[in-house]
């Protein structure tokens, strides 16, 4: 089970963007890193291409980059606090995230 899961609203602890805060968009699991809508905002140029009959003209692409999962926290939908995630199972053997500040489940 994975301690940040895609849609968690998460907070950036480090970096350039610290302390702000939004929706992880993707998880790359094998890379450690999650991309977070509105944090680590880079620039693509693209050249000029002909797709068929148009021409699709050169342009500036802004797109969300990875974000290494160190650098970020969970925020407690419970507390609205950045907290670290802990593991628990349930009377029915399901197993859980919960907010190790406030000790509310995430799930």
């Amino acid at each position: 089970m994975q301690r940040i899961k895609k849609g968690d609203t998460v907070e950036v602890i480090a970096g350039k963007d610290l302390g702000e805060r939004g929706p992880v968009v993707t998880v790359l699991i094998k890379a450690d890193r999650v991309v977070v809508e509105g944090v680590n905002v880079l620039k693509r140029h693209e050249k000029a291409k002909q797709a068929g009959r148009q021409q699709v003209q050169a342009q500036i692409v802004e797109f969300n980059g990875p974000i290494h999962m160190s650098n970020v926290m969970l925020v407690c939908p419970t507390c609205d606090k950045a907290s670290r995630v802990g593991f628990k199972v349930r009377e029915d053997g399901t197993k859980t995230r919960f907010c190790k500040k406030c000790n509310a489940d995430i799930d």
